[in-house]
Formats: structure tokens, C-alpha cells, sequence
């Protein structure tokens, strides 16, 4: 694994695999998730169908920096400075997270790519193919949304199971075991995963690295930052978007949204799935990206050369 440093001080350790030559593809992780959240079968099958591909940890998650010295979070107060003149300091916003990621492309002297965000990842990389367009080839957004989400019933009621297994302490065994249980919670009906697996996912994650307070600040980073809407409609990459039929923590209809709100948006709804990558879908979703990402490859390719020929025509007449 490498690191690089973001002018902001931030440390980003990242994975970069493929050929340097090849087209880039940039994987962004959701909420509280390391970098190692996205399945190996997707992160290679990529690489072997000819991408370069970088997954990296956000701020405030995995090997990357752990924005400690911030004093710890309080959800309560943040929601409340939102709704009334209550001061709440915010460590950071998605903005700033969106940044780490364009920190990183100049570090790696990247000047275009593919953006590939998962959940809160999906939010990043619409605002930077919102805002900084040059720099994107193609879009997809799995199981996100364009706006803070809507609770419904069925999720508060999540959250409130969550919020009850939530560790008394920060021990070892505990993250392990709440981390089992939210992944009971919130993975896909239709492709349920035994409890030995996901023991032994949690096991590999928390021994990797353990930061209950990084999740919050990033949960904050997502309720503090502004409506992305009016910035989404903007967007004119080539954009897929994925979501699953029984994600509890981000509703379908959020994704049905964004893919309505994007100018030829494509949306696929999978049967079954919730808010995790099921190992089932794994080939079909490697599949799914590599078309989309190909095909927004030649597009870009195509009007390369059709500029770089009228540029030519147009020094001979001169």
C-alpha cells in the first residue's frame, strides 16, 4: 500500500493496480467503510479487463489520517445547528473529502478518469462530476443519492437496533461483533452470508484499523453539506447508477432520483439487494461497469480525435 499527502495535510493510503497506461478508474468508499470494503472479485476483475484502478481510504477511515485532535462528535448538535441558531462545528464537509480525492489525481498525475462511488463514495464523486467535469470520463453512483436521505420507517427502525448494539466499550471483540450485526442488518435478503463469513470480514477490518469517531465525523460531513440537486442536474458524463430493491439505509427511490435527475442516466435495479456488495452480484456488477466505463472510454477517445483532426485541418489551411 502507498500514501501520498493531500496541500491540506491529510494522508491518503491507496492501492493503484493495472497498467499505467490504461484508463483510470477511481473507486470512493462509503461511510465508515476502509478501502478493503470493496470486494477484491470487483476491485481485480476490473484491473484484469484492462483499467488502471485506485481505491483509496477516506479521511477519517482506515490507514488514512484519523482527524482525532477534533473533539468528538455530537450527531445530536449537528442535526440542531441545521434547524435552529444553535453553533455546531463541523470538522469538515463532503466538499473537503471531494478534495482529498482531486489531491490525489494530482499526486498520481491523473488528469481524467472514471469514477466509480459507493453509498456516501457516490456523493463525492457526483460533486466532483458536477464541479469539476474536465476531470471526469464517466460516472456511476451504487447505492447513493443526490440529497441527504429520507428516513423511512423501516430505516429509523434500523437505526435504532444499531444504535442498541452500539459497543459499550471499544474493545476488540466488540467492534467485531457490532460490525457482524450491523452487516446482518443492512446486507442483501436474497444473498444472506453466513455468520462465519462475516466474522471473518469483521475480523479482517478491525484489525486493519478501528475508528467509531472517524464514522461520525463523516456522518456529520454528510448532514452539514448542502442539497446536491441543482448541482447534479448539471452533470453530463456518461452516468450509471446502481441500487438495490431492499436497501434499508438508503430507500431505491433515492437512486431512482439521481438516475432522473442526471441528463440519460442509466438506472439498474437489482433484486435482492441491500447496502453491501453481495458476492453473487459480484461478476455481474464487474460486468456492468466495465461495459459502462468502455463505452464512456471510446466516447471520450472518439472526440479526442475528431478534435485533434479539425486542429490539424485547421493549421494546414492556415
Amino acid at each position: 500500500m502507498r500514501t501520498i499527502k493531500t496541500p491540506h495535510g491529510i494522508t491518503l493510503n491507496y492501492q493503484d493496480e493495472g497498467n499505467k497506461k490504461s484508463p483510470v478508474v477511481i473507486l470512493i468508499m462509503g461511510l465508515g467503510a476502509q478501502m478493503t470494503v470493496w470486494p477484491d472479485s470487483l476491485y481485480y476483475g476490473l484491473v484484469n479487463n484492462g483499467f488502471r484502478v485506485i481505491r483509496f481510504d477516506n479521511r477519517d477511515s482506515g490507514l488514512s489520517t484519523h482527524l482525532d485532535h477534533y473533539p468528538s462528535p455530537s450527531l445530536v448538535k449537528s442535526w440542531l445547528s441545521k434547524r435552529l441558531p444553535i453553533q455546531s462545528r463541523t470538522p469538515y464537509l463532503l466538499d473537503d473529502m471531494a478534495n482529498d480525492v482531486l489531491a490525489l489525481m494530482s499526486a498520481l498525475k491523473i488528469k481524467k478518469a472514471h469514477f466509480v462511488g459507493a453509498s456516501m463514495g457516490g456523493m463525492i464523486a457526483q460533486l466532483i462530476a458536477a464541479q469539476h467535469k474536465k476531470k471526469v470520463l464517466s460516472l456511476t453512483a451504487i447505492m447513493s443519492s443526490s440529497s441527504l436521505p429520507r428516513l423511512s420507517a423501516k430505516s429509523i427502525g434500523v437505526f435504532i437496533k444499531l444504535a442498541k448494539l452500539k459497543p459499550k466499550t471499544p474493545s476488540h471483540d466488540e467492534a467485531i461483533n457490532y460490525n457482524i450485526k450491523l452487516n446482518q442488518l443492512i446486507g442483501s435478503p436474497a444473498y444472506p452470508q453466513t455468520e462465519a463469513v462475516l466474522r471473518l470480514h469483521a475480523t479482517q477490518i478491525v484489525e486493519r484499523s478501528n475508528n467509531p469517531n472517524g464514522y461520525k465525523r463523516q456522518l456529520i460531513a454528510m448532514a452539514a453539506s448542502k442539497d446536491r440537486q441543482h448541482l447534479i442536474r448539471k452533470i453530463k458524463t456518461p452516468t450509471l447508477v446502481i441500487h438495490g430493491s431492499h436497501d434499508v439505509v438508503i430507500n431505491v427511490a433515492e437512486g431512482k432520483k439521481t438516475a432522473m435527475l442526471i441528463k440519460k442516466a442509466k438506472l439498474k435495479i437489482v433484486p435482492g439487494m441491500g447496502h453491501n456488495f453481495a458476492p453473487e452480484l459480484m461478476p455481474k456488477m464487474t460486468k456492468w461497469l466495465t461495459k459502462h466505463i468502455k463505452k464512456a472510454q471510446r466516447k471520450y477517445s472518439k472526440k479526442k480525435l475528431k478534435n485533434h483532426i479539425g486542429i490539424t485541418k485547421f493549421k494546414i489551411k492556415k
